[in-house]
């Protein structure tokens, strides 16, 4: 079984025991999350599509974790000009674990 969730804008697939990244959201580590935003679940034999989301289905998520993900540099530059600027990038994200899968 599995389904597909949207979470900060992004859509993941995402079945039972699974580990994933999401964007960053405020609640506390080591609490229960209900995601009810599912756009399809499939149960092995039938697949349920939602107009855009499935009534009733919910996945619980349990969160593990909040971070920063590596660094990604940004350079900007203008040849010709001695113009240079570099900065880096962290992006935050909360690490949840997919508990059950219910629709």
């Amino acid at each position: 079984m599995f389904a597909i969730i949207e979470s900060g804008g992004k859509q993941y697939k995402v079945a039972e025991g699974d580990v994933i990244r999401v964007e960053l959201l405020t609640v506390e580590p080591e609490s229960t999350l209900t995601i009810d935003k599912v756009l399809a679940v499939y149960d092995g034999d039938k697949l349920t599509a939602g107009k855009p989301y499935v009534k009733g289905a919910t996945v619980k998520c349990q969160v593990l974790e909040h971070g920063k993900g590596k660094k990604v540099v940004v350079f900007h530059y203008k040849p010709k000009k001695n113009i240079r600027k570099k900065n880096g990038h962290r992006q935050p994200y909360t690490k949840l674990k997919i508990e059950s899968i219910s629709c």
